[in-house]
């Protein structure tokens, strides 16, 4: 099993039209603290909301990246 986020924008279409990391973790608490860790410099490049998948499995999506 792979953990990986989905980069998205306010409307969650997935942004692939920018270079933006493409890690892949091996336990969703990787992923979630690399997230922790990278989230103010993925919201200056553009994205606005995240998906957490394992392998196609979505675990939770549409996570803002803002403030509430």
């Amino acid at each position: 099993m792979t953990w990986r986020w989905r980069y998205e924008d306010a409307t969650g279409s997935e942004l692939t039209d920018r270079p933006l990391p493409r890690e892949i973790f091996s336990s969703q608490a990787d992923a979630e603290s690399w997230l922790g860790e990278t989230w103010r410099d993925l919201l200056e490049s553009g994205v606005e909301q995240v998906t957490l998948l394992e392998d196609e499995r979505i675990e939770y999506a549409g996570m803002s990246l803002r403030a509430v």
